[in-house]
């Protein structure tokens, strides 16, 4: 079956990934409509879908307010439009009008759809696209609005595009929420009628909310039922807003920027909305996330095909007291551990000796590297370690060399103050004379010193969002601000290709599809305590893989919780993504260093399972039983389980875990143990894990297919 099939006289276009399809048809009104979007369908199955709406009950109720490609604000349509517009005379209403259509053969086993229209009297050019893949099921879709006339169109609202689900008894929405330092915590609750708003008024994705959604009839589980989710690759302000209506549909309408923000477009001028992706499937919340592994890895990533290394970062064991010999001296100390990225954290540069000042002052300081970081990179090189550097290329403090001669360069308004978040300001990236500086100093940075990784972090929200020296910056520096950063950050990839970048804001601050696609990994919390981390860390999962999660052990008690765990336990917890170690080095004791070595080499030896397995929960985070995560290599030839557990309770069974993905006819051999198991016994039965007694107790179960398979054993 093709990806993209179109029946002439049904008008219906399916499109088609591996396990599902999607259904859509032009209406007599000339509006885009939606027809199905689930298990697959052959095109005459699509086409029994393709019948009249039925008339509504009154004339109170008007057009279904879900069912639509691209809700628009027009006629009698009373739900959440995708796209609003104003046009130079005050008409508000958008009318379609289909002018033609294309197939394009995007990249080999990629499939794209160009629906084009116009509106049928102003010069508004609307073309819907939408990408299918033949190795995965997420379809990618974005809107681009032209402006071809010679008046200005303002855009109120811009959507990517709007996902519409099938009637249901009920609907469940999967969503996460959190704060600074406690972000991704994962919420299911009933999806209530009318509308549900998610967004990020911060101008950057945010701790807060991320823009993915997951919507169930409530029956779906780990394992079993449909569910369907759509995640946006946006990276600044963005807002998703799910429907419930009295007929039993539920739909969603998601893209780019918030309530009250609007985007002017000139004549000629174009607008791309960024992609707003989804799947559905019928294998539960477990199945979902594979999805979406599967697309990061396959669609997203820059380079999902690297190891990403064991990281060192000096940041919790000096804060800003850095110089010249005492990141040598750890950098030492990492190497003996097997650390293979040493990454200098704030306060290298300029007069930074607290968060008070120095930021956008790039230099090394001299006092503290009279001779560059030249020495200190070469040191790192010399040990057999990548050298990285933090930075924080979006901000300014006002105590900096850089304010005092560029105080234009910053959010603000006339006669209002500047407000400053962690002593800092935020520079106008939607200015090209900032965006250009911030590139020249990077890409200068990167060539002169030998970096290999930069840690690019974001450490607050946009506040006194103006731009007075344009009239309409204001409106536009919402859009361009995140398109300028995504310049910035491909044409210092392209400069460099060697270089790998973390996408970090205070943490979780900016995670989604959008930055990924530049990025090699992220950030996901500033806490980086053990136990809040396995919910951190579950929530996270959801969507992103655990090859883009950077994991820290770091020192105890903990900084954020005052919390102490034991070193086993901490690195099993951070195991579970990208390993980096956070800790002061220096402190650590020899018993310490040991078995932190041994860790490191334990990790190395089942990495590859970890960012490139096939991941199962075995078992969710729960505060009186063990949590588990397991990864399974994509041939089923290995599979690496994790369990952590707080504390054992008496009278609660220790139960065994049921793995899953592996191969029914092979056994497996436990790496440590030497024990072999059924792989049906595994997934039928389980496998009873032997944790150390006490609280915070810890394994790392590795188990290797032996040669042959032995069904009848």
């Amino acid at each position: 079956m093709p990806l993209i099939s179109f029946a002439p006289d049904s008008g219906v276009w399916l499109l088609s990934t591996p396990r599902t399809s999607y259904a859509l048809r032009i209406d007599g009104t000339g509006a885009p409509c939606h027809l199905a979007w689930g298990p697959r369908l052959t095109l005459a199955e699509a086409g029994d879908l393709a019948t009249p709406p039925v008339p509504a009950d009154s004339s109170f109720e008007g057009r279904p307010p879900s069912g639509e490609e691209l809700p628009v604000d027009g006629g009698t349509r009373y739900g959440p439009p995708s796209l609003q517009v104003r046009f130079a005379d005050g008409t508000r209403a958008f009318e379609w009008e289909a002018t033609g259509h294309r197939v394009l053969e995007a990249a080999p086993g990629e499939s794209e759809l160009v629906l084009e229209f116009r509106d049928r009297h102003y010069a508004l050019a609307v073309a819907l696209h939408y990408r299918v893949h033949d190795d995965c099921d997420v379809i990618e879709r974005w809107t681009v609005l032209h402006n071809t006339g010679d008046e200005t169109v303002v855009l109120q609202r811009a959507d990517s595009a709007a996902w519409t689900l099938p009637p249901r008894d009920d609907y469940r929405l999967s969503h996460v929420t959190g704060q600074w330092a406690a972000e991704s915590q994962l919420h299911r609750e009933r999806l209530a009628f009318g509308e549900t708003v998610l967004t990020s008024r911060r101008g950057v994705t945010s701790h807060h909310a991320n823009p993915w959604v997951m919507l169930d009839a409530g029956d779906a589980t780990e394992d079993h039922g449909q569910v369907w989710s759509a995640a946006l690759a946006w990276s600044g302000s963005w807002r998703v807003t799910v429907q419930r209506t009295p007929d039993g549909r539920a739909g969603l309408t998601g893209g780019a920027g918030h309530e009250g923000t609007a985007l002017p477009l000139a004549p000629g001028e174009e607008f791309t909305a960024p992609r707003f992706a989804g799947l559905h499937t019928d294998g539960g919340f477990g199945a979902a996330s594979r999805a979406w592994h599967a697309h990061v890895l396959a669609h997203v990533l820059p380079h999902p095909e690297e190891v990403r290394p064991v990281l060192y970062n000096s940041w919790e064991a000096t804060g800003f007291d850095v110089d010249e010999a005492g990141q040598k001296a750890l950098a030492g100390r990492a190497a003996a551990l097997g650390v293979e990225l040493y990454v200098m954290d704030d306060g290298w540069f300029g007069a930074r000796r607290s968060d008070r000042a120095g930021l956008g002052d790039w230099s090394p300081s001299p006092d503290r590297f009279p001779d560059g970081l030249a020495p200190l990179v070469r040191e790192v090189h010399r040990l057999g370690m990548r050298f990285g550097l933090w930075v924080e290329p979006e901000m300014v403090n006002p105590d900096s060399d850089l304010y005092r001669l560029h105080p234009d360069w910053v959010l603000h308004f006339p006669h209002r103050a500047r407000t400053e978040l962690r002593n800092q300001l935020v520079l106008n990236f939607a200015r090209h004379d900032v965006a250009d500086w911030a590139y020249g100093w990077l890409t200068r940075l990167v060539a002169d010193h030998g970096i290999d990784f930069l840690k690019w972090d974001m450490n607050r929200a946009f506040s006194e969002a103006g731009w007075p020296d344009r009239p309409d910056g204001a409106d536009r520096l919402w859009t361009e601000y995140t398109r300028n950063l995504y310049a910035v950050i491909d044409r210092l990839r392209a400069d460099h290709p060697g270089l790998r970048i973390e996408t970090c804001s205070g943490g979780g601050g900016r995670v989604d599809l959008g930055i990924l696609s530049r990025t090699d990994q992220a950030w996901a919390s500033d806490n980086t305590d053990a136990a809040d981390r396995v919910s951190i860390q579950h929530g996270y999962g959801q969507i992103y893989p655990a090859r883009t999660m950077a994991a820290w052990v770091t020192d105890v008690p903990n900084q954020f919780t005052a919390r102490s765990v034991p070193l086993r336990f901490r690195f099993h917890v951070a195991m579970a993504g990208v390993l980096g170690i956070g800790g002061d080095l220096g402190r650590w004791t020899d018993g310490e260093l040991a078995e932190g070595a041994a860790l490191v080499a334990e990790y190395k030896r089942v990495r590859h399972l970890v960012q490139h397995g096939v991941l199962h929960r075995p078992r969710g985070p729960v505060d009186d039983g063990p949590t588990a995560v397991q990864y399974t290599a994509p041939d089923r030839s290995e599979a690496l389980l994790l369990v952590w557990r707080r504390a054992p309770r008496r009278g609660r069974p220790h139960l065994p875990l049921r793995l899953a993905g592996l191969d029914p006819d092979a056994r497996y051999r436990d790496a440590r143990t030497g024990t072999v198991h059924h792989a049906k016994v595994l997934t039928g039965y389980g496998l009873m894990t032997e944790l150390p007694p006490g609280d915070w107790s810890s394994t790392a179960v590795h188990l290797v297919r032996e040669p042959e398979a032995h069904p009848h054993a």
